[in-house]
């Protein structure tokens, strides 16, 4: 597996030496408390469900170390912010949820905690890119968690319904089904095209269409890449079509729709696959999933929408502790059962690739071993995508572009060049060096 280019440590240097160097040495966060007597007690901030059923086991296994997970408001939805802001004051918790695609504007906030020297053990654990996502300039400030492979849910007796055999297998048979859908009725979508940057990021990845790279001292921005208005041009003409819903990702409309026949499939993340089976009302059993349309049948390549770390926050009192049970989470057998089965993820830990219940028939989704669509698309991601520094502006400046895109107030090409130009000019604005 390729791993994160040694040079983005230099590409951070120039704002992150001495806020990294503050992080490594402070040591008085009020999330984590200590004594003569009695446990340590740890603080964890994170949204995802599952996460607080899994600290309840490590908690009762745990006696001298007690971990309390409060609940935040997801990282996108004012987590991270919270989360910055605590770090910035000196009263973070000691452990926080935060994803990969974050995690170097965490570093660059200086708001990490090195525990390379806590960590050495469990590297060998972890899928190596994983391990790549949590480490930054030799120095790792947490543990991986998981990864994101994307797929294609749809509803079969629906697809059934509108002469679609099979789903579809490459793009191109994407685009035909969804204008045989909507000639059959024009009430009806194949899709939605939704405004969540992270998704639209998956996309990207499967296309070999990266948004950030180093090359010596400096950080490259691509986002308008001849490989993104590849990309963007695609979603554009079914855009121009009117062949795609345009709910906002993740909103009731999205899956009332859905509830009621009108979007007959989502691409979207393992993660997606919980939530969907909980919004959707009725369908139960009609739902299955297929592996993500592709650009090219004969070299199939699929996209990543996500994934987190565990990380130790600045001025945690109890860094060893912290990283321990960030470990535990991601690897103890019973952990990592309950966060496949409430939360969707698809194991970062190698021993998780054999959890159980990545073996379990999903009743929501007609009995289907969901979990093997996945493991055969992994080998297939490509493991070399690298996240930018700005990723909380990126993504915002993103979001707001593909929700204007959506109802036809820009196109995805020009809104590219548009986040491109706001990227950079963050950057810059940061004191970070930007080619071009």
């Amino acid at each position: 597996m390729k791993a994160r280019p040694s040079t983005l440590a230099a590409a951070l240097a120039a704002v992150t030496a001495a806020a990294l160097v503050a992080g490594c040495s402070s040591g008085g966060g009020s999330s984590a408390t200590s004594g003569g007597a009695g446990p340590v007690k740890l603080d964890f901030w994170g949204w995802a469900p599952g996460y607080a059923q899994s600290v309840d086991l490590f908690d009762k296994a745990h006696p001298d170390i007690q971990v309390s997970f409060d609940q935040t408001a997801s990282g996108a939805k004012g987590g991270y912010t919270k989360m910055l802001t605590a770090a910035k004051a000196g009263n973070a918790p000691c452990l926080a949820q935060v994803g990969y695609e974050t995690l170097p504007s965490f570093a660059a906030a200086g708001a990490l905690d090195d525990v390379s020297a806590y960590t050495a053990d469990a590297k060998g654990r972890f899928a190596d890119w994983t391990w790549n996502q949590v480490t930054i300039g030799g120095r790792t400030y947490g543990i991986p968690v998981d990864t994101a492979p994307m797929a294609l849910l749809y509803r079969k007796d629906l697809f059934a319904r509108y002469g679609i055999t099979a789903p579809p297998l490459t793009w191109a048979d994407y685009a035909a089904d969804a204008a045989k859908v909507h000639a059959a009725d024009p009430t009806v979508y194949l899709g939605d095209f939704g405004n969540d940057a992270y998704d639209y990021a998956g996309l990207a990845w499967q296309a070999g269409a990266g948004w950030f790279g180093t090359a010596g001292d400096q950080w490259q921005v691509t986002l308008d890449s001849g490989a993104n208005q590849k990309v963007a041009g695609f979603w554009q003409d079914l855009l121009n079509r009117r062949l795609l819903k345009t709910d906002p990702s993740y909103d009731p409309s999205l899956y009332a729709d859905m509830t009621d026949g009108k979007i007959l499939s989502d691409v979207n993340a393992v993660w997606d696959v919980p939530i969907l089976a909980s919004s959707v009302k009725g369908g139960a059993g009609q739902w299955a999933v297929a592996p993500m349309p592709v650009w090219d049948a004969a070299a199939p390549a699929y996209g990543n929408d996500g994934g987190s770390a565990t990380a130790v926050l600045k001025g945690c009192a109890h860094p060893k502790e912290a990283a321990e049970f960030a470990a535990w989470l991601s690897t103890d057998p019973g952990s990592v059962g309950n966060l496949i089965k409430v939360t969707g993820i698809y194991p970062a830990a190698t021993s998780g690739l054999a959890n159980p219940a990545l073996t379990a028939p999903d009743p929501f989704y007609g009995g289907q071993t969901i979990y093997d669509v996945f493991k055969a698309e992994v080998p297939h991601i490509a493991t070399d995508w690298q996240w930018g520094p700005t990723m909380t502006q990126t993504a915002t400046d993103l979001g707001d572009g593909l929700g204007k895109a959506g109802t036809g107030g820009t196109t995805l090409p020009g809104m590219l060049a548009d986040v491109q130009g706001r990227t950079v000019a963050g950057m810059k604005q940061q004191g970070l060096s930007v080619a071009g």
